[in-house]
């Protein structure tokens, strides 16, 4: 099957780590997803949660897309590269489900789908898909490209977006 993605890269889930430093991260609210949003912290639940909800899997396909940018200050191409880069997470998932019965997806930051999310009132328009956020789950992207085998940072000038299926 052909992903479409830059680069792909397995990891064992046993040697997952999870941070409290990358959840403190979100709880700063930089990147304004955080309370906001069904896929990024609170509602993706404790550290504790997202270790367990990973750990029903065996393994993480790591994957990125890379984007051109300007230059560094290039906020509206980030934020138009992030938005391929989701509409490909949503393709991806589109082609395994024909492979595999049993998996789990992790995007890139906050969902972005709707306007406004329905977190906390009411439950998520689009549970199905719902791509729950890689750093909201305490992990580290770059030592996920580590470990994965693969480019964190893919050249000047560029922007790189991850993703992971859990299987």
């Amino acid at each position: 099957m052909h992903t479409g993605f830059l680069e792909t890269g397995i990891i064992e889930v046993g040697a997952l780590q999870y941070h409290a430093a990358v959840r403190e991260i979100c709880e700063e609210n930089s990147c304004g997803n955080y309370g906001q949003s069904w896929a990024c912290p609170p509602a993706v639940g404790t550290l504790e949660q997202c270790r367990e909800r990973c750990g029903q899997y065996q393994r993480m396909m790591l994957f990125s897309g890379r984007y051109t940018i300007e230059d560094s200050f290039d906020f509206e191409g980030m934020t138009d590269s992030m938005i391929q880069f989701k509409k490909q997470v949503e393709q991806f998932d589109e082609q395994i489900k024909s492979y595999l019965d049993d998996y789990m997806l992790l995007s890139n930051e906050g969902c972005g789908r709707c306007k406004k999310c329905t977190w906390p009132d009411a439950p998520c328009r689009f549970e199905n898909k719902l791509y729950h956020s890689i750093e909201g789950y305490g992990l580290m992207v770059s030592q996920l490209a580590e470990q994965a085998g693969i480019n964190y940072n893919n050249g000047e000038n560029t922007i790189t977006y991850f993703g992971a299926l859990l299987f």
